[in-house]
C-alpha cells in the first residue's frame, strides 16, 4: 500500500510538472517579443545549452523584423484593428488595375516574405496590400491567437481597400492567413471577395498543433490536446472550436487551393476535408509535387505563375519583373525600416 502512494504521488507529480512545461510553451507559442527584447533568430542559430533550457520552459519568438522591402514602388498604410492596434502594411499601385489582390503571411513571418507574390499579382495588372497581423513584422501587438482574432485583421484590410472604392478584390492567405481568411469569410458575412486563393490552410487548430509537433519529431498524444487546453485558457478563447475546415462551407466565391505533396505539417487529409466542404461554384485544388509548407511562388515558380493567371482570368507576362526585391534596408519611400513602425501594447 505504501509503494502505491508512493508511485501515485510520482505520477501526480509527474503530471503537474508536465503541464507546468506545456504551459509555458502554449504562452510562448502565442506571443512574440519585440527585437529589443528577444532578437529574432534563426532555429539553428540558436546555441544548445539555450535550446535545452527552452525546451523545459518554452521556446522564446521575437518578432521578425521587416529588412527587406518590395522593388516597385509602395505606399505604407497604417491600419486599426478591432483592438485599436496599429497594423502596417505595403500597398502597390497597378497602372489599369483589374482589381486589388489583399496578401497574408503566416506564423512568426511578415510581408516581407510575400515579396515575390505581391510582385508578380502586380504583373498582372493588381493592385495588391500586403499586411502584417497583429504581433508580427511592424504592427503593434505581441499575442498571437493563430488566427482565431487575427480575423480583425482581415476586416480592417478588407473595409480599408472598400473605402478606397475598390470593387474587385481577390483575397490570398498562406498556412495561417489561409486559415485566417476561411474563418474571416465565416464570422464576418459581408466580407465578399471576387475570388479566393489558400495556400496550405491546415484543418483545425488541433492539427495545427500536431503539425508543429512532428515538425519538431515530437509525439502527439497527449501533448496537442494539452497545449491546446492552456492555450485556450492562456488567450481566452476556445482552441477545440476553431476548424477552418467547417468554415470552408462558408466560401461562396471562385477558390483556388494550393498544396505540397511534401508538407509535415499540413497533411492531405486536411487539404481534401477543405476543399470538399467548400460551398464554391468554382473551385479548383492545385497539388505541388516537388514542395512542402513553403512559398509555391518561390519553389516551383512556373506552375505556380500559370495556375494563379489562369484562375484570375488574365494573360501570364511573359516579359514582368515577377521578383524584384530590394534586399537592403533601405527603400525610398520607406528610408528606415524602424520609421513609421508601431509601438507595442500588450494585449
Amino acid at each position: 500500500m505504501h509503494s502505491f502512494r508512493r508511485l501515485l504521488l510520482v505520477l501526480l507529480l509527474s503530471f503537474g510538472l508536465l503541464n507546468v512545461m506545456l504551459a509555458f510553451h502554449a504562452y510562448r507559442f502565442t506571443y512574440f517579443y519585440e527585437t529589443h527584447e528577444v532578437p529574432w533568430r534563426r532555429p539553428e542559430d540558436i546555441p544548445t545549452a539555450e535550446k535545452i533550457t527552452q525546451a523545459l520552459t518554452g521556446f522564446r519568438f521575437g518578432k521578425r523584423p521587416v529588412t527587406d522591402f518590395p522593388g516597385e514602388p509602395f505606399e505604407t498604410l497604417f491600419l486599426k484593428n478591432e483592438r485599436g492596434q496599429c497594423l502596417e502594411g505595403w500597398y502597390t499601385h497597378a497602372a489599369q488595375p483589374k482589381g486589388t489582390v489583399l496578401l497574408f503571411h503566416g506564423h512568426a513571418a511578415n510581408k516581407a516574405n510575400l515579396r515575390e507574390e505581391q510582385a508578380y499579382f502586380r504583373s498582372l495588372g493588381f493592385n495588391t496590400l500586403a499586411v502584417d497581423f497583429r504581433a508580427h513584422g511592424n504592427s503593434q501587438g505581441n499575442v498571437c491567437t493563430i488566427g482565431y482574432r487575427e480575423v480583425g485583421d482581415v476586416k480592417a484590410a478588407y473595409d480599408s481597400v472598400r473605402g478606397r472604392g475598390e470593387t474587385r478584390l481577390v483575397l490570398w492567405g498562406v498556412s495561417m492567413g489561409a486559415a485566417t481568411l476561411l474563418k474571416a469569410l465565416h464570422d464576418f458575412p459581408e466580407i465578399q471577395p471576387d475570388r479566393l486563393i489558400l495556400e496550405c490552410p491546415f484543418g483545425s487548430m488541433q492539427d495545427a498543433v500536431d503539425g508543429r509537433l512532428r515538425s519538431m519529431n515530437l509525439p502527439t498524444a497527449p501533448f496537442t490536446q494539452l497545449l491546446m487546453l492552456w492555450g485556450s485558457a492562456e488567450r481566452a478563447m476556445w482552441g477545440f472550436g476553431y476548424r477552418p475546415t467547417d468554415y470552408a462551407r462558408s466560401v461562396r466565391c471562385p477558390t483556388l487551393l494550393h498544396w505540397g505533396t511534401r508538407d509535415n505539417r499540413v497533411l492531405r487529409a486536411e487539404t481534401d476535408a477543405v476543399f470538399a466542404n467548400l460551398a464554391a461554384p468554382i473551385k479548383k485544388l492545385v497539388v505541388f509535387e516537388r514542395s512542402g509548407h513553403q512559398s509555391f511562388c518561390q519553389n516551383e515558380p512556373k506552375r505556380w505563375r500559370a495556375e494563379v493567371a489562369r484562375f484570375l482570368g488574365v494573360p501570364e507576362p511573359t516579359l514582368a519583373r515577377h521578383a524584384g526585391v530590394q534586399p537592403t534596408a533601405t527603400h525610398p519611400n520607406h528610408p528606415d525600416p524602424r520609421m513609421n513602425s508601431a509601438t507595442s501594447s500588450p494585449q
